[in-house]
């Protein structure tokens, strides 16, 4: 009798195990697609037939080989900088004095390559383990904008336009820098959260190897939706409609840099997608890569994830405001 109520409870105590729910598995997701792509093959190949559907996969795919290679790459850089370099790296290598510590900070993102999602949780160990939150913010800002791999794929996106690189190079890097004094002057501790300690217990591969592939599936997403947009501008929206906003110097740049925040893409690819963006000014092209590694959707929602509302609500326009400035500016000059 005994051994019957035991073998009910351990029942009993499986159950909630059997019927616990889990999520979809890449495989099983990959799994599903590859059905629906044979299911509905008939109707996919029609599709594609037309001309004009065509004419935008090619140019999507376009935008995608040419980006991706530098997503990996960067991605690799970054999650292996997370990973490898010594925790206290940081704060013995930035000066004590904030005014100095902040140009410092910023020309160090030019040999320390990092995504802008890698950019924000270094940012927030940086304050954690006693850098100034200026400095902190300035090599969070210039780090995924001037590095030798977003360097890299501008001049490969841009050939024979030197100055594009020389444009984007110096307005990332004043802006950041410019944002780091700011925050030096007017911020505020109370408008600050101090982030969480975070650290990963099965050692320093599996942390790299984690962050690649966290790294690499989140922002290869943006850079999906954002080849997708430029296709579709480029080939579904009349030029008559992107003429009315883009021969306007004023509608084009503001138009862009709404644009770059909205679609999110990752700063190693975002080059190829304003290059091809024919229709728009040089300089308008200039503040969509400027502003985009700065703000936009996702690194507003990480950055109060990491450092609070409050400080998101006045960090996100200040930064928008002074890259648009620094785009404008340095278009003017070199453009």
């Amino acid at each position: 009798m005994s051994q019957d109520v035991a073998e009910h409870d351990d029942t009993t105590d499986r159950a909630p195990a059997r019927r616990s729910s889990r999520g979809l598995t890449s495989i099983e997701a990959l799994a599903l697609l590859l059905v629906f792509g044979l299911t509905a093959r008939p109707g996919l190949a029609a599709l594609f037939a037309n001309e004009l559907a065509q004419a935008w996969v090619a140019r999507f795919v376009a935008v995608m080989v040419q980006a991706t290679p530098f997503l990996v790459g960067g991605t690799v850089l970054s999650a292996a900088i997370a990973a490898f370099v010594p925790a206290d790296f940081f704060s013995r290598a930035v000066p004590k004095r904030t005014a100095l510590a902040v140009p410092v900070a910023g020309l160090s993102g030019a040999v320390l390559p990092g995504c802008e999602c890698a950019s924000v949780p270094v940012a927030g160990a940086l304050v954690r383990r006693g850098v100034a939150p200026a400095a902190a913010f300035t090599f969070m800002l210039a780090s995924p904008a001037i590095n030798p791999v977003v360097v890299v794929s501008t001049f490969v996106a841009f050939p024979g336009q030197p100055e594009m690189v020389a444009a984007r190079f110096t307005a990332s890097l004043c802006a950041a820098i410019a944002i780091g004094w700011l925050w030096a002057k007017l911020g505020r501790t109370e408008w600050l959260r101090l982030p969480a300690h975070r650290h990963h217990e099965d050692g320093k591969w599996a942390a790299f190897w984690s962050g690649v592939r966290h790294d690499f599936i989140q922002a290869g997403g943006y850079l999906v939706i954002g080849a997708a947009i430029a296709a579709t501008l480029n080939t579904l929206v009349p030029e008559t409609w992107l003429a009315v906003v883009a021969d306007d110097p004023v509608l084009g740049v503001l138009a862009l840099a709404v644009l770059a925040v909205l679609v999110s893409i990752c700063s190693e690819s975002d080059a190829f997608v304003a290059a091809s963006l024919t229709q728009f000014s040089p300089t308008a092209k200039l503040a969509f890569m400027v502003v985009g590694p700065f703000v936009d959707i996702k690194l507003a929602a990480m950055h109060a994830g990491t450092f609070g509302r409050g400080f998101a609500a006045r960090f996100t326009p200040a930064v928008f405001a002074v890259a648009l400035c620094a785009a404008v500016v340095m278009g003017v000059v070199w453009l």
